[in-house]
């Protein structure tokens, strides 16, 4: 295969198998590793390396690996810059006791299942159970977007999966440091300083580049276009120079410069963000089909079943005695604690490392011959898949069984509490669909409680308020204010939590093709229910008298017989599916209504009477009505309603 060829195939298959677990939602690491194996049992990324080079596959591997490193500096930067600070009033305990109690219960048993299931001499089992204490971001992450289990769970195992990864690559340094190459004299004080100048730099340099970018970035001394790549380089830039300085030290540096630029209150790094999670995606593609393709499935097969019971060994034994060990008394309930006991999948790191010190191990004079060093990286290859699909597939389950999960995430959030917002509620939420709604005035928000409701007074474009919404089973947001710029707002704010399919707001007043001061339609999410229908109209339309009716359709009451019975003039809002679950009708898509399901339209308060096809259908009071006062407000619905409270 051409080499521009191979390069060119690399990224496009690692989209395609993240596509595919989006489609079919499967955990996307485990599709990624089989497309890797797949396309090694045709090609090698050593023998092209080898080609460029003009070495041999050894020396290649000498290439292949420091880009590897770079890669998951940008990886681990990105994990640095999910972490929240205030996120460790709830989880900060339980996270500290995993990475330390935990890690620490997890290196010695894994050691020692690993010497005596596998038969690895104790040196190399030290190594495989330093490398194993990892869990990591490209796997946590996923799993948790998928899951949605309670925010208290989720902030404590995304701490631990992102801290836990330089910890990890650490303890495999000392280890192989001190262990493995001078075995012969081995000397506690020289742990102990090699552990201390590894984290003073890279907490040093960690903390000195985030304070060197905050500033530069404040005196306006690099213009915004320049910021993600920026932020780029130097993260690359002080990852090489942390690991020259200190051995894996990088990993460290570039977590926390990701928690410092995400926690100072200075400027909104949202677009540094986006462009790291973009690249992150990218790179967890190519780097696990490049790092599969390198598993050798003979190697894997050779194994046998000492490999599969170590693997049992560390699901169902290792992590959860870990956990409930490190866990005990911390404000972690049982369930919760059952829950993090039972999810911990091995990500990029662990193969990274494992390979790196694989090759190490080939090239360290006399240490290829320690029994398990032949296999150190195939037993994690193992452990990675094995890990991942057992974890994705019983996640979920095992979240609902525990009560941490809603059985869907069917629900939404309301940005607005007005009278006809609320009432479009009350028929939801009578139907047992999840509903928040989130105002900043308080009288609004009181009355939605009265009636049976959930209501936050909070501004829904407060980034502190985004992040304390109780969000568990709720899939989408409806921005429906008063106030066409705080609803496109409310969606772009929102874009970090939903995907673009389930972000909607109400039809502007006013385009801005007709009208300069009107906003132009890419500012628009996906306009919900009907052309033409906006805030303005829907509540004038119920104070006319127009109500919220949900109706079941069935074979002898068909939606053709219900528009026949309520007129042309009823506005569809969704559909309850048989499944339970529910779709908007949008502009763009609207819905087809069948029999077997739930409508919710707006309707007038009296139907047509069933009379003979040749009787005229007349319009009704409130159609009348509001049909008059459109065209004596057309002024005010290009301006804009500028005597109402500007709601979130």
């Amino acid at each position: 295969m051409d080499l521009l060829l191979y390069l060119a195939l690399v990224p496009t298959l690692g989209v395609t198998a993240q596509w595919l677990a989006w489609r079919t939602r499967l955990p996307g690491i485990l599709l990624l590793l089989l497309f890797g194996v797949v396309l090694g049992l045709w090609v090698q990324p050593d023998q092209y390396l080898a080609q460029v080079t003009g070495g041999e596959l050894s020396s290649s591997a000498k290439i292949l690996f420091p880009l590897v490193s770079l890669s998951v500096a940008v990886i681990m930067f990105e994990g640095g810059l999910s972490l929240k600070l205030g996120e460790l009033r709830e989880a900060g305990g339980a996270a500290f006791r995993l990475v330390t109690v935990g890690a620490l219960v997890t290196w010695v048993l894994t050691t020692v299942a690993a010497h005596y299931i596998l038969g690895f001499h104790w040196r190399i089992s030290l190594l495989l159970g330093a490398i194993l204490i990892v869990t990591g971001p490209t796997v946590i992450g996923p799993l948790l977007r998928q899951v949605r289990p309670s925010r208290r769970v989720a902030s404590t195992l995304k701490w631990e999966g992102i801290v836990i990864d330089p910890v990890g690559a650490i303890l495999a340094v000392l280890v192989f440091e001190e262990v493995l190459s001078h075995s012969s004299n081995l000397s506690l004080q020289s742990a102990v300083w090699t552990l201390s100048e590894t984290v003073l730099v890279g907490v040093v340099l960690g903390v000195g580049g985030g304070f060197l970018l905050t500033q530069a970035f404040r005196r306006f001394l690099i213009p915004d276009n320049l910021h993600g790549v920026a932020a780029l380089a130097c993260t690359l830039l002080l990852f090489a120079i942390s690991n020259w300085a200190a051995h894996e030290s990088g990993l460290i540096t570039v977590t926390v410069l990701g928690i410092w630029l995400t926690n100072q209150k200075h400027f909104d790094v949202e677009h540094i963000i986006e462009l790291k999670e973009n690249l992150r995606t990218l790179l967890i593609g190519c780097l696990f089909i490049v790092l599969g393709s390198r598993v050798n499935l003979a190697d894997v097969w050779n194994l046998g079943w000492p490999g599969l019971l170590f693997l049992v060994a560390l699901i169902l034994v290792i992590r959860p005695v870990s956990a409930f060990l490190s866990l005990a008394g911390s404000p972690l309930n049982w369930r919760e604690k059952a829950f993090v006991a039972g999810l911990a999948p091995r990500g990029i790191v662990a193969a990274a490392v494992s390979s790196v010190f694989a090759l190490k191990l080939e090239q360290g004079s006399g240490l290829a011959d320690i029994s398990g060093a032949d296999q150190l990286a195939t037993i994690t290859f193992l452990v990675i898949v094995g890990s991942v699909a057992v974890y994705g597939l019983a996640a979920t389950p095992l979240a609902k069984a525990l009560g941490l999960a809603d059985d869907s995430a069917h629900g939404m959030i309301i940005a607005g509490a007005d009278a006809w917002v609320r009432d479009f509620a009350g028929e939801l939420h009578s139907l047992g669909i999840p509903v928040l709604l989130v105002d900043t005035n308080y009288n609004k928000i009181s009355q939605a409680r009265m009636s049976g409701l959930r209501g936050v007074c909070a501004n829904v474009l407060n980034e502190h308020a985004r992040e304390d919404l109780p969000l568990g089973g709720i899939g989408c947001l409806l921005a429906m204010t008063p106030n066409d710029e705080v609803n496109s707002l409310a969606v772009r704010m929102f874009r970090t939590q939903f995907d673009r399919k389930g972000l909607y707001q109400m039809t502007f007043k006013s385009m801005g093709d007709s009208s300069n001061r009107g906003m132009t339609r890419n500012l628009l999410g996906r306009e919900l229910f009907r052309s033409g229908m906006t805030f303005t109209k829907f509540r004038d339309l119920h104070d006319a008298g127009a109500k919220f009716k949900a109706t079941k359709l069935s074979d002898a009451f068909s939606y053709k017989d219900f528009l026949e019975r309520y007129g042309d003039d009823p506005v569809l809002m969704c559909v309850l599916q048989d499944d339970r679950s529910l779709k908007i009708n949008t502009v763009s898509d609207p819905l087809v209504p069948a029999a077997g399901q739930t409508i919710i339209s707006l309707v007038s308060s009296v139907p047509l009477p069933r009379v003979g096809e040749e009787t005229a259908r007349q319009p009704t009071s409130a159609t009348r009505e509001i049909d008059s006062r459109d065209k004596m407000s057309t002024a005010s619905d290009v301006s804009g309603d500028g005597n109402q409270e500007l709601p979130s």
